[in-house]
């Protein structure tokens, strides 16, 4: 590794520019941030962005952050990367966008033709999206169509677990688990059998024993391999999942792995499903996929699935479905680029290596601190869970802008702090991110 090197500054002062809270105040006045009071926003000390080199990102004056939550888990190698900036450039000397609806794009399918040799699905097929809740509404059609196209009838619900999380469409919150404020939805939300939580030992053995039950009614189950990202960092061992995947074949249900948070290497292999012997029928990728430049996303079917699809030219067959961007050009001359660069850097080597160091240091430093209830981690997703004393102390907000004030970006869960560190993160730089999270926990704390 070592394409990246830290970043140091002095914040600039330049004279007649405006500064941070003259851009709050513009900020506020005119754009509607999401999962944000925007009441509140002007007076939680928002960063405002001006411009990113390597793993730091620098707001209006000058003021360096380490971006320790990879712009909410989709920057994978860095900010301004040389390699992706050539390859965004380069694709907008061609095209920057064609429609996928009914014509195709060269570097669309030789981007499909790279990534179908790497995801864990037989016989792959590509229906891109803009985004992981978009692409997740795509596979529950999807699921939910197979079965009618295939003359099966009553395969109309869905199984989900507790503390899931799957986006914010009206489909994707009805097999989430709910939380974030979606109570007032509820009446929006098609109900789901809703299997126990990774927060539950047994959680995988209960869902089976729904699936039994409940298979003549079942069109998939949907799951979110190894980690519930949005839950705190939830996490089962990965031999538990495998299990879960006999079960859905033995008893005809699809099985439908949401890695949108957990795919291009974020678990420690390119996709968390490697790790836990699932095959699914519907893969559902996003985030990470560019690394972190555009947006872009994907349901990936497999072979199976795929050609129940096939029949009449706009037959009853025909999946009626489709986005303006699917398929943006220039989103998928980068993820190409990114692809060959995970594997040309050796980026899930450095994944493991700076992740077994992350579980030491935060073993030696953060564990035993009263303050902490505990610590689940998974490749680099990890999440320090806090124990505050009483409700309403809001201990995760505070610790994460004290973080932010010592130059380390990072964001809550409630009273989970995470750390989600870009895949290209030094030794040094991990160093930083827990020495700073020692600090900001005693300051937050207090």
């Amino acid at each position: 590794m070592g394409q990246f090197k830290p970043f140091s500054g002095s914040p600039r002062s330049i004279v007649g520019m405006p500064d941070q809270g003259e851009w709050i105040a513009r900020d506020a006045r005119v754009v509607w941030h999401g999962f944000t009071q925007m009441a509140a926003y002007p007076n939680n000390s928002p960063v405002i962005v001006d411009r990113a080199e390597g793993r730091e990102v620098i707001d209006v004056d000058g003021n360096r952050y380490l971006d320790a939550i990879s712009s909410l888990w989709v920057t994978t190698l860095g900010h301004r990367v040389p390699e992706l900036d050539a390859a965004a450039r380069d694709q907008i000397d061609r095209v920057a966008h064609s429609t996928l609806l009914g014509n195709g794009n060269r570097v669309v399918i030789e981007f499909a033709e790279a990534l179908a040799q790497l995801v864990p699905v037989e016989n792959p097929h590509f229906l891109f999206a803009s985004d992981g809740a978009a692409a997740i509404e795509q596979a529950l059609k999807i699921a939910f169509q197979y079965w009618t196209n295939i003359g099966v009838e009553g395969r109309n619900t869905y199984l989900a677990f507790g503390g899931a999380y799957h986006g914010d469409t009206i489909g994707s919150l009805s097999i989430g688990a709910g939380g974030f404020g979606t109570d007032i939805f509820d009446p929006l939300r098609f109900a789901v059998l809703r299997a126990p939580g990774f927060d539950t030992p047994n959680a995988i053995d209960l869902a089976i024993e729904m699936i039994v039950e409940n298979a003549a009614s079942l069109a998939a189950v949907v799951i979110e391999p190894l980690v519930q990202g949005a839950a705190g960092m939830e996490m089962l061992p990965a031999g538990e999942f495998a299990k879960l995947g006999v079960a859905c074949r033995e008893n005809d249900v699809l099985l439908i792995c949401d890695e949108v948070a957990t795919g291009f290497g974020r678990t420690g292999t390119l996709f968390a499903s490697e790790q836990c012997g699932l095959t699914p029928d519907l893969l559902v990728i996003g985030k990470g996929i560019t690394g972190g430049y555009l947006a872009m996303a994907a349901t990936v079917a497999n072979e199976r699935v795929y050609s129940a699809f096939l029949g009449d030219d706009l037959g009853p067959r025909t999946f009626y479905h489709g986005h303006s961007y699917s398929g943006n050009a220039l989103a998928a001359a980068v993820a190409l680029r990114h692809l060959e660069l995970i594997s040309e850097w050796g980026v899930l080597a450095n994944v493991n290596e700076r992740s077994l160091q992350l579980r030491a240091l935060l073993n030696e430093k953060i564990a035993a601190r009263p303050e902490v209830k505990a610590i689940r981690l998974q490749g680099l997703m990890c999440g320090v869970e806090l124990a505050p004393p009483l409700e309403g102390l809001r201990w995760g907000r505070r610790v994460c802008a004290s973080a932010v004030a010592q130059g380390v970006l990072l964001r809550p869960l409630g009273d989970v702090i995470v750390l989600m560190p870009m895949l290209t993160t030094t030794a040094d730089e991990v160093i930083r991110i827990v020495d700073v999270l020692d600090l900001a926990i005693a300051e937050g704390t207090r």
